[in-house]
Order: C-alpha cells, then structure tokens, then sequence
C-alpha cells in the first residue's frame, strides 16, 4: 500500500513538532508538505535539530504556505497547526479544492456560531463551513470522523474534562447544574511564543490561575455536554499553569444524581470506553498521574464519591499535546483513511 500524502501547514509550534515526530514514524503517512513562512527554505533537520536522523528530515524543507506549494506536493490532507483565528484562511481553499482538513486550532471546534462570538468575542470567520466540521473525538464521534472532510480536533483541557463527563451525564449520574472543574496545565499549552508571562523566571517555582470565569474551551465543553445530556449544561471551570513542561490534570466536581452512588458511575464508565485504545480506566479510588501519560495519546480516569457532600470526583490526566492535540489529530486521520486507529500512536 502506497503511504498517503499529508501536508502539515504551520509546524514551528509545540504541537506541531508532536505532529511531527508522529507522522515522521507513521508507516501509511508521508509528509510531503512542510510550510512556514519564518523556516522556508530550511531543512526541517536544520530548523529542528532534534529530528536529525531521522528518515526524510534531512531532505524534507520548508515552503511558503501557499496553494500553490500545497497542491504540487500532490497531497491531498492537511493538518492545520496553526494559530487560532487563522485556520480558516487555509480550511476554506483545501476544502475548495476536495483537501480533507485536520484542524488542531479552535476555528471550527463550535458548531454554532453564536455561541463561537460569545467566548472569542467576534464573529466566527467562516460560518458556512460549521456544518460540514465533525468534532475530532473519535471516544465519541468516530463514525462521524470516518466520513468527515474537515475535523475540529478538541482542545487539550476539553478532551481532559468531556471523556469523564459524558458517561456520567449520559447515565445520568451526576447533577448536571452542579458541574465545577479544575485544570493544571504544563507551560506547552500556552503556545510557543514570546511573553512575559511564560517566561521561566516568570512561571517557574509558581502556580496561577487565569482565565476565569469565561475560558474560551468552555463552548466546546458545554457543547459536547449539552448533547450528552439532551438540554443546555453550564459549568464552572478554573484553569491553572503549573511549572512543568507538559501534561494536563483535571479535577471535577459534581453532586451525585439521587440514588447516584460510585458503583452507577464505574458501570458508566466501563460501559463507555471498555473497548478504547486509548482511555485507561483506573477504577474507583486510583487516581491519575500526568508523568504516566505524557508523550503518549492515553487518558486516564479514576473517581472517588465523597459521602459527606454527595459528590462525585473524576480525574483525568493526559499529555496537551498527545491526546489534547497532535497525536489526537493522528488517531482521527487513522480513522479518516481506514488504517488502525493505534497506528503510530502505541509508543510510551
């Protein structure tokens, strides 16, 4: 079987680089597109020096990100690793052009519109594409993503925070207008770029909360939510940026649904994911630890019922940028092209 094209557009961030050591790997996929504006020219070898050796890292070099360039690679799917807000501008050519679009930003992550403006706060910048866009979490949409031309792959704290709720809204288990949410993040999820705030000295030996009450991934949970339990869900969720470089830790709260005991919710759980590559049950009382997930595209999920409050306490731990990002991408075009969804992805 000839390895399938894929073009991967903007890869100079922490996520794209993930995508890439992945995809270099992947036995069915071949890049045969490489863009960014700051790197053209460059061998991807000698712009990242850590994929020396590697097959094809020498030779491979970076184009501008131009249509142009895009379809005399003879590719014909894309990974977005781009900013957000600036997805769309490549999304709507590709897709154009019959292109099937793997998108790691937040462009299309929200399927209504207005609801897009009230967390960006400005006008979604491609509305007519929304209905064609399948939300990339394969736990929950994989016939979906099998079919689909344009995939919004899931942010990294939504994935952590949606894969333990589902199961229990769906079953019923929890209250769904007592759900709070806490996140530790490593310093990767803010993005590779220069500000102060991500500084070393600025986040090392620090803990800090940010972005409350009204974080911009809360559309896309309270979306995934709102469908799982058949009527609008809202939550509270408080993200915090720890002094590590990677990993996601949640913690969520929610009061137990009357006659809700831990039993209900394992059975909801086992029932959801006991087939899933990807998602680790721990079972009750196991609680999670990011440095068992990070560098991999696993999930894990324990839980606790806390009798003197009634409620329940899911947590999950995983890496932003594996299952929370770029190695996510990787399972949802597995599942695009018919391959093994663990292709590539199995490594720990």
């Amino acid at each position: 079987m000839d390895k399938i094209p894929v073009a991967v557009i903007g890869a100079s961030g922490y996520s794209g680089r993930e995508l890439l050591r992945l995809l270099l790997f992947h036995d069915q996929a071949e890049i045969a597109c490489l863009t960014s504006r700051q790197a053209a020219g460059r061998s991807l070898a000698e712009e990242q020096p850590r994929f020396r050796g590697c097959p094809g890292a020498d030779t491979l070099r970076f184009v501008e990100p131009t249509m142009e360039n895009l379809q005399a690679s003879g590719a014909k799917v894309a990974f977005l690793a781009l900013p957000h807000g600036v997805a769309h501008e490549f999304a709507e050519p590709l897709l154009a052009e019959g292109w099937r679009v793997i998108d790691l930003s937040d462009d299309f992550r929200v399927q209504d519109a207005q609801a897009y403006e009230a967390f960006r706060e400005h006008a979604h910048p491609a509305p007519h594409l929304l209905p064609q866009a399948v939300y990339g979490l394969p736990e929950l949409h994989r016939e979906s993503i099998r079919k689909a031309s344009l995939i919004a792959c899931p942010g990294c704290y939504p994935t952590s925070m949606i894969l333990p709720l589902v199961p229990a809204v769906r079953a019923g288990c929890v209250r769904t207008d007592t759900i709070a949410v806490a996140s530790m993040s490593g310093v990767s999820g803010a993005g590779r770029k220069a500000a102060v705030p991500l500084l070393y000295v600025e986040c090392n030996e620090s803990v800090r909360p940010y972005n409350i009450p009204k974080h911009r991934h809360l559309a896309e949970v309270e979306q995934e939510l709102s469908l799982a339990a058949g009527h609008p869900v809202v939550i509270s969720f408080t993200p915090h940026l720890v002094p590590v470089n990677a990993g996601i830790a949640t913690t969520i709260y929610a009061s137990a649904a009357e006659g809700a005991v831990a039993a209900d919710l394992g059975k909801a759980l086992e029932e959801a994911y006991a087939d899933e590559p990807f998602v680790r049950l721990l079972g009750e009382g196991h609680l999670p630890d990011t440095k068992n997930v990070v560098g991999t595209n696993f999930i894990e999920i324990g839980w606790v019922h806390d009798p003197r409050t009634n409620r329940f306490v899911l947590c999950s731990a995983e890496d932003n940028l594996g299952k929370g990002a770029a190695s996510q991408a990787v399972q949802n075009f597995n599942l695009m092209h018919g391959l093994p969804e663990t292709e590539a992805l199995l490594h720990v």
